[in-house]
């Protein structure tokens, strides 16, 4: 569709499978409560609002991909990833901002639920599907995701990130998913 992704490049392939490394990134972030399916509904209007113009220099920023949505609050297991459910019920959903930005160089947020931060390169293990936006699909994939990592011997270093590609209005069998776990560095 033309619009910005996040850069990285591709360590291993296998199938729907990878081993991504990506380039340090930064975002416009915001913490909401609901399920994973209600979070990024709740979350996306303020994170639009900010690359409409809804900060301190008015200005338009350019949408990019994908939007990411993460689990706040929650642990796992370094040795043996599993499926685990939000304590807090509060999920981060960001909009990774375009390359030509900086923190020094983004707008100051209007909306003081809208953060800004820096990501650091990360390692990340990722699993590609597509279809509707719903839980049941997010644990499925994640499901076959930690499954691929532990026969490949990957480590999770952090919380999984649902990745969407697409808008709304497109058609739910053309959508790009993806679920990223971040991995311990090769050895």
């Amino acid at each position: 569709m033309g619009i910005e992704e996040a850069a990285y490049v591709v360590e291993k392939k296998d199938g729907v499978f990878e081993v991504r490394q990506y380039a340090p990134q930064v975002v416009a972030e915001i913490s909401v409560d609901g399920t994973l399916e209600e979070a990024g509904n709740k979350a996306f209007r303020p994170l639009f609002k900010y690359i409409s113009g809804a900060n301190n220099a008015q200005g338009k920023i350019a949408m990019t991909a994908p939007v990411g949505q993460q689990a706040e609050g929650r642990k796992i297991a370094m040795t043996a990833p599993v499926g685990q459910e939000a304590v807090s019920n509060q999920w981060a959903v960001r909009f990774t901002m375009p390359t030509n930005f900086t923190l020094a160089t983004l707008p100051s947020p209007t909306d003081a639920q809208v953060h800004l931060r820096a990501i650091p390169a990360r390692r990340m293990a990722a699993v590609r599907y597509s279809g509707t936006w719903s839980q049941k699909r997010y644990e499925r994939n994640l499901a076959r995701l930690r499954d691929w990592m532990k026969t490949n011997g990957l480590i999770a270093a952090g919380e999984p990130v649902w990745a969407r590609y697409d808008p709304p209005f497109m058609p739910w069998f053309m959508r790009r998913n993806e679920i990223l776990v971040p991995t311990e560095p090769a050895t």
